[in-house]
């Protein structure tokens, strides 16, 4: 059976400048604070908080990986959790004019990641049992995200 793709939201988080780490045997690290936004989906909508942060390293092949967690509160009220790892990766000109905080066509590299949620009993515990996919863009200050279910 061949799966299906639901919208669920697009996510819009405002970013503050990343905290190099320096290379570790992983690669070079940095660590990318999130300091807000907003999410608005056909089912859910709100904000995300500020307060998470995406944990980054460049391995020795030039693809970024990204492991990042932060923190959405609905419309109404309720705070989830998402943790959202992922790969980003383009050509090495691509990767320095985005490094360098200049617009990127995001046909020009690719950014895929697996969010996964953990949200408090009730109306949007259904998130716990799904499977969740996403694309993004990356801007200077901001990143674009939009995350689908997958059926």
């Amino acid at each position: 059976m061949e799966p299906k793709f639901e919208l669920l939201f697009k996510a819009s988080a405002q970013l503050e400048q990343a905290v190099k780490v320096g290379d570790t045997p992983q690669g070079a690290r940095r660590v990318v604070p999130i300091v807000g936004g907003r999410f608005a989906g056909p089912n859910m909508s709100g904000e995300v908080l500020a307060g998470g942060a995406d944990w980054q390293f460049t391995r020795p092949d030039g693809v970024t990986e990204l492991d990042a967690v932060y923190l959405l509160r609905t419309d109404d009220g309720i705070v989830i959790q998402v943790r959202n790892r992922g790969l980003r990766h383009g050509s090495d000109d691509v990767m320095r004019r985005l490094a360098a905080g200049e617009h990127v066509d995001p046909s020009e590299y690719y950014f895929r990641g697996v969010p996964t949620f953990s949200a408090p009993r009730g109306r949007y515990d259904w998130l716990n049992r799904n499977v969740f996919v996403c694309t993004g863009t990356r801007h200077p200050n901001s990143v674009d995200l939009w995350i689908y279910r997958v059926g």
